[in-house]
């Protein structure tokens, strides 16, 4: 790893020893609404701090850009921070949440941590050095069509708009795959296509910290990441389709008809 990806993991690492710190008495926890179905807890704003904490110490000149405290200005790094994707889950004390910790220059995606602190799973990538889980190599799945494919998915749950269209896009899938999974946490979801345990996945109004590190992983891994229609404002848009090669591109194809006017653009 080059080092600012082993900075990204002990910032997640310290994070996760704070979110399991909670985990057993989540009934302790103050809990507000920013926005409709849209949780934060005080455990949110400390995991956040505390991945801050560990950046400005090595970089104190980084910018970041972090999902509660929103953006500090600093040079042409940017560290993009989620310091609990999954905070529903979280919360309801379903098992699937993680910390996501990306950097990036000048708009490209140098480095990425994503971890599973239940599991103790550390998903890692370094820009032109691969993908790993706990230090082992990861690469994407070999399935090649959707027929027998595991998709994972997100349900729209802040921004309605597009509902009926996603669940168009949602039959359309259930069609020949070998299922739908919708675990509730984009970052995971990610690290999963990575892993190839998920051969794709898709999701409309993701926020850039639910996935920027995703991205890289699933790059790094040998797979495809792009915006809903196949074009290249992911990021931008929050509008993202990821998988292998093969699957990337029949996603794309088969999610086509379904993809709103407003999308498109």
């Amino acid at each position: 790893m080059n080092p600012t990806t082993n900075i990204a993991v002990r910032a997640a690492r310290k994070a996760g020893s704070i979110l399991m710190r909670y985990y057993n008495r989540i009934d302790t926890l103050t809990i507000s609404e920013k926005q409709a179905n849209d949780y934060v807890s005080e455990v949110d704003r400390a995991t956040e701090a505390a991945i801050i904490e560990v950046i400005r110490r090595a970089y104190p000149n980084h910018a970041i850009l972090a999902e509660e405290s929103g953006e500090h200005a600093g040079n042409d790094y940017q560290w993009i921070i989620d310091p609990l994707d999954g905070t529903t889950n979280y919360l309801h004390g379903f098992p699937q949440f993680s910390i996501s910790v990306a950097l990036q220059h000048r708009g490209e995606l140098i480095s990425a941590a994503v971890y599973d602190p239940l599991r103790d799973e550390m998903f890692t990538a370094s820009r032109g050095q691969g993908a790993q889980l706990n230090d082992r190599r990861l690469r994407v799945s070999d399935q090649r069509s959707l027929k027998g494919a595991l998709i994972g998915t997100g349900i729209p749950f802040r921004d309605q708009r597009y509902l009926a269209d996603y669940l168009a896009m949602l039959g359309a899938m259930v069609e020949d795959t070998a299922g739908i999974r919708r675990p509730g946490s984009a970052a995971l979801d990610f690290a999963y296509v990575a892993a190839g345990r998920l051969d794709g996945f898709w999701e409309l109004g993701l926020s850039v910290w639910d996935f920027a590190a995703g991205v890289l992983l699933v790059r790094e891994a040998g797979g495809a990441v792009s915006d809903i229609r196949g074009g290249n404002r992911h990021l931008e848009s929050g509008n993202v389709i990821a998988g292998n090669l093969k699957v990337h591109q029949a996603m794309v194809k088969r999610l086509a008809p379904h993809v709103p006017e407003a999308l498109r653009a």
